[in-house]
C-alpha cells in the first residue's frame, strides 16, 4: 500500500495534519499505538491530570465553527473533557476512517532509488510513502529509571504516562508512593492523598508551582469569548508563547520592593502563569529571578505548617527555568496526618523491596508504587523509532554526533529528505501554547507540499549549512537566558547518558512564525528542492 504521506500519532498533531492533508487532496494514513485519539491525552490518565493552559486558547483555531461548536467547561479542563474534546474534533471532520489504531510504526527507511520512505508496522506490514511526517509529539516516551528490584516488589505499580485505560486505580486503605514531583506528581500527589491511608512522597528536586486557580466559566463568559476569537486568535499567533497575554516592558529590578511584591501577589491571586510574565527579565537575570524565586518560597513556608518540611520543599534553581507547573493544593496536602515527604537527594534510593522501598537511610513498606519520572522528552519519542535516512543513516547517529542535536526550524532534517517533524527539537514546541504552535507547524508543511505538488517537485530536504545555522541561532537565544543553568527533562538532564542541549526555540512563538513564512516565501531558502524524474526527462 502506498500513500501520499503517513503521518505517525493521533493526538493534536495527527489529527490536524490528516485534515490538512485531505483538505489539500493528498492520500494519508495515519497510525495510532492506542486504541483511539488524543495523543498525550489518551495516555495520561493520572489522577489530577490536567492542562496547564488556559482551555479557551488551547484548542484548533482553525475552524470557527468548531470553536464555536464546542465548549469548555473551566479554566483548566481535565484530561477526560481534552479526551472527548479531541473525539469530538475526529468524529466532525470523519478522521477515524484513515487513521488505524492500535499499531505502531517500528521503522520508516528512507529509499533513495524510488525516493519513497517504507514505514515498517509492529506487525511486520510495509507501507510506503512519499512524506513521512511525525506527530508522536514531544512527551509521550515515559522515562521509567532503571531501578534495582522492580521487577520483585509485590505490590501494584503504574507510571503516570502509562496509566490504566479500562480501570480505576483504588487507593483506599492503601500505602502508596509517588516517586517524582514534576508536573504529573504535583497533580497526582493532592488526588492521591485524599483517598491513600497513606501517602509518601519521594522528592528529588522541590519544584516551584502556582495554585491553577480553576474555576467554571460562565455562560456569559463563554459567549464574550467566543463572540472575541477573531480579535484573540492574532494576538495568540503574535504573541511569544501562544497567549493574548501582553508582556511586561519592566524589569523586576526597576520596581521597589513593596511594588513588585504588591505586582507578585496580583498574579499569584490570578493564578495561573500570570506571575511568569509578571516582569520581562525573569528567565534573563539572576537578581530578577530571585525576586520571583523567593517570593514563591516565600508562599511556600506560609503555606506548609510544619517547617521542616516547608524547609525540604523550598526550591533553589532558576524560577522557570524548568517546566512551569500549576497546582490545585499540592503544598496543603503536606499539612495532612497521611503524607510524608522523603528527599531522596539527602537519602537516594536503593532499591525496590517486595514490600516496598529502601532509601539509604530507611524502609517503607507500600502496597503501590507511582512513577511520576516524567519522560524521555523532546528527542525521545522519535529515536524509539528506527528512522533512517539516505545512505541509511539513522536519525539516532546524527543526532549523538557531536554535543547538540540539529535541526532545521524544529521541522527538518539533513539527510532526510521528505521527512517532517511536528513540533519537533529546535521550535518553541513544549514553550508554547501547544494546539497553536501544532497547527502553525501543521500548516507549514501543508503549505510546502501543496507548493511542490504545483511545482512537480518530489523532494525537498533541509542543506546541512541551514541546519546549522538554525542550530547555532537557537544556542545564542538559549545562551542569553537562564533556562540552559537548569537541570532538566528540556536539556536531557533527566535521562542517563543523554547528551546535554537545551531543544527548545526561546525567540517567541510570533517571532518563529514569521521566520517560518519568510523561509516559504523565498521559496523554501535553507532547503533543497528537487523535481520529480519525469519532470527533468
Amino acid at each position: 500500500m502506498s500513500y501520499d504521506a503517513i503521518v505517525i500519532g493521533a493526538g493534536f498533531s495527527g489529527l490536524y495534519m490528516l485534515h490538512r492533508l485531505r483538505e489539500a487532496g493528498f492520500t494519508a494514513r495515519v497510525y495510532e499505538a492506542g486504541d483511539g485519539v488524543g495523543g498525550v491525552w489518551y495516555w495520561n490518565r493520572y489522577p489530577g491530570a490536567r492542562c496547564d493552559s488556559e482551555s479557551i486558547y488551547y484548542n484548533y483555531t482553525f475552524s470557527a465553527e468548531l470553536l464555536q461548536e464546542w465548549t469548555w467547561s473551566s479554566r483548566y479542563p481535565e484530561q477526560p473533557e481534552i479526551l472527548r474534546y479531541l473525539n469530538f474534533v475526529a468524529d466532525k471532520f470523519d478522521l477515524r476512517r484513515d487513521i488505524q489504531f492500535e499499531t505502531r510504526v517500528t521503522a520508516a527507511h528512507y529509499q533513495e532509488a524510488t525516493r519513497k520512505w517504507l514505514i515498517t508496522l509492529d506487525d511486520g506490514t510495509q507501507v510506503s510513502a512519499t512524506y513521512f511526517i511525525s506527530g508522536v509529539g514531544c512527551l509521550s516516551a515515559a522515562n521509567l529509571p532503571p531501578f534495582k528490584g522492580l521487577e520483585q516488589f509485590g505490590g501494584e505499580w503504574y507510571h503516570t504516562g502509562q496509566w490504566p485505560r479500562n480501570e480505576k486505580v483504588d487507593f483506599k486503605g492503601k500505602r502508596v508512593g509517588v516517586i517524582g514531583n514534576g508536573s504529573s506528581g504535583v497533580q497526582s500527589i493532592p488526588v492521591i492523598a485524599q483517598e491513600a491511608e497513606h501517602l509518601t512522597v519521594f522528592q528529588r528536586t522541590p519544584q516551584y508551582t502556582i495554585p491553577a486557580r480553576n474555576h467554571p466559566y460562565s455562560d456569559e463568559f463563554i459567549r464574550q469569548t467566543k463572540e472575541s476569537y477573531p480579535e484573540i486568535i492574532p494576538q495568540m499567533r503574535e504573541s511569544w508563547g501562544g497567549f493574548p497575554i501582553a508582556p511586561s516592558v519592566r524589569s523586576a529590578l526597576e520596581d521597589p520592593q513593596d511594588v513588585r511584591q504588591q505586582v507578585y501577589e496580583e498574579a499569584w491571586a490570578k493564578g495561573g502563569f500570570f506571575l511568569s510574565y509578571a516582569y520581562h527579565d525573569l528567565t534573563m537575570n539572576e537578581a530578577a529571578n530571585e525576586t520571583a524565586a523567593e517570593f514563591i518560597r516565600s508562599k511556600i513556608r506560609e503555606t506548609v505548617h510544619n517547617p521542616e518540611v516547608a524547609e525540604k520543599l523550598l526550591p533553589s534553581y532558576y524560577f522557570g527555568t524548568k517546566r512551569p507547573i500549576l497546582d490545585t493544593h499540592y503544598y496543603e496536602t503536606y499539612n495532612r496526618e497521611n503524607v510524608t515527604l522523603v528527599d531522596v537527594k539527602k537519602a537516594p534510593i536503593v532499591e525496590i523491596t517486595p514490600k516496598g522501598l529502601r532509601t539509604a537511610d530507611a524502609e517503607y513498606e507500600l502496597d503501590i508504587l507511582v512513577f511520576a519520572t516524567g519522560y524521555d522528552g523532546m528527542t525521545g519519542p522519535l529515536l524509539k523509532i528506527d528512522i533512517r535516512g539516505k545512505d541509511g543513516w539513522t536519525l539516532k547517529e546524527k543526532w549523538s554526533e557531536g554535543s547538540n542535536v540539529q535541526t532545521y526550524l524544529g521541522l527538518a532534517n539533513a539527510g532526510f529528505p521528505n521527512f517532517f517533524m511536528i513540533t519537533g527539537p529546535e521550535s518553541p514546541s513544549v514553550l508554547a501554547n501547544m494546539p497553536l504552535a501544532i497547527e502553525q507547524h501543521v500548516d507549514w508543511i501543508g503549505d510546502c507540499l501543496t507548493y511542490m505538488r504545483q511545482n512537480g517537485l518530489e523532494t525537498i530536504e533541509a542543506t546541512p549549512e541551514a541546519e546549522a545555522a538554525w542550530s547555532r541561532h537557537c544556542k545564542e537565544v538559549a545562551d542569553a537566558t537562564l533556562y540552559p543553568k537548569a537541570d532538566s527533562w528540556y536539556t536531557g538532564a533527566n535521562i542517563a547518558g543523554k547528551p546535554r542541549s537545551f531543544l527548545i526555540y526561546l525567540g517567541g512563538f510570533g517571532s518563529y512564525r514569521q521566520i517560518c513564512s519568510d523561509i516559504a516565501a523565498k521559496g523554501y531558502e535553507g532547503f533543497t528542492l528537487a523535481p520529480s524524474p519525469k519532470i527533468v526527462s
